[in-house]
């Protein structure tokens, strides 16, 4: 059985947390779907770090990315967006469009900057997302390539985050987020990692559960959805019938997250954010936490029926908002109920990043535990 987990203090760190992912300039063509779009927002994203941003933004912890980008304006673009929200972004590692030199590439779009159209869907009519991330600078680093020494040693930092999105991009990024969990453990550095499987990314799913399985054994907080750990770990909840109540589902579900934790005797909480979609632009959202050591549940209050702008980003964000609250010193009761309200909220705008504070998060707490309605403020 795990033991508790045990966090470095702020005052002897640079860092409150450092997330390793790919991040993508993302198209947003509004109301209109992307191919009939003539305008469009932009904004950026990506699995892994979208934690961080909620992190640095939404909780004012001090955060830093390790990411690469092509030195162009499109990845300039990414970068003010990352430093808008007060992530330290010195760790970013550029490739220069000269060809030149050990990170380089040419100009003409041999490695790129990653770009997805991702339209928000209404009604009936489901969000869709196409990527063009196959030739992206973040492929090309691995092992070696990254000062962990640095970042976990002489800098400091108390929370490393990176995701199963991440690990499937090429053979050089599952190696690299293996060496950044072993040299945080090593440091003494929580870790979290989200298995995020996408078959988009990895259609393979042999692949992707050999890759996880080998991260996972160098994790503390591991987060999924119900089909995550199908996917990306080969878990299976027992069938229950179409019909059965959410409890009978979390009882199922509760048996299948013991034998993971059994499996793998590191992992301290696993939490999954739950998604019923009506339609898209309207859910019931809920999350539960398993605390592995005291063998128990916490569950998050139930959103019934939410209207929502953007489902982009909402378990990237509730993962963000657990993390959150451990490295305030919260414990597993109240790190449930941040994952789900910031969840929920970063779901209520636009874009796959937070918009909000954590004063919003802790107002969203409150009015769900009540099972209040939402006021206007004058």
């Amino acid at each position: 059985m795990s033991s508790t987990l045990q966090l470095k203090p702020a005052d002897a760190t640079q860092y409150d947390a450092v997330s390793l992912g790919e991040v993508m300039l993302r198209i947003d063509p509004g109301d209109v779907p992307t191919a009939k779009a003539r305008t469009a927002r932009i904004w950026q994203g990506g699995g892994e770090t979208n934690v961080t941003m909620g992190l640095s933004y939404t909780f004012g912890l001090r955060a830093a990315v390790v990411t690469a980008l092509v030195d162009d304006g499109i990845g300039r673009n990414i970068e003010n967006q990352l430093r808008e929200a007060g992530i330290d972004t010195g760790h970013v590692i550029w490739f220069n469009n000269s060809g030149k030199g050990k990170y380089s590439t040419d100009a003409k779009g041999t490695l790129h900057n990653g770009v997805n159209f991702t339209w928000a869907g209404k009604g009936v009519l489901p969000s869709v997302t196409e990527y063009y991330r196959a030739h992206t600078p973040i492929r090309e680093i691995g092992p070696g390539d990254v000062d962990w020494g640095h970042l976990f040693g002489a800098a400091g930092t108390r929370w490393f985050s990176t995701g199963g999105i991440y690990t499937l991009l090429s053979s050089k990024t599952a190696d690299l987020a293996l060496e950044g969990m072993r040299r945080a453990g090593e440091n003494g550095v929580g870790r979290s990692f989200d298995l995020n499987y996408r078959s988009k990314v990895e259609p393979d799913k042999g692949r992707a559960r050999q890759i996880n399985r080998s991260i996972v054994p160098h994790v503390d907080f591991l987060v999924g959805n119900h089909d995550d750990f199908s996917d990306a770990l080969g878990y299976e909840t027992r069938e229950i019938a179409k019909d059965a109540s959410f409890e009978e589902w979390l009882d199922a579900y509760t048996e299948m997250l013991r034998q993971v934790a059994g499996d793998y005797g590191n992992i301290k909480y696993i939490g999954t954010q739950l998604r019923v979609a009506h339609s898209a632009d309207r859910i019931d959202w809920g999350a539960v936490l398993f605390d592995v050591a005291a063998d128990r549940i916490y569950q998050a209050a139930l959103r019934e029926n939410i209207e929502i702008a953007d489902r982009t980003g909402g378990g990237d964000s509730f993962a963000a908002g657990v993390i959150a609250a451990l490295l305030k010193g919260k414990d597993a009761s109240d790190a449930v109920q941040w994952g789900a309200a910031h969840g929920i909220l970063v779901q209520e705008t636009p874009g796959d990043t937070t918009m909000v504070t954590q004063a919003d998060v802790e107002k969203e707490i409150s009015r769900a535990l009540k099972g209040g309605g939402v006021s206007a403020l004058r």
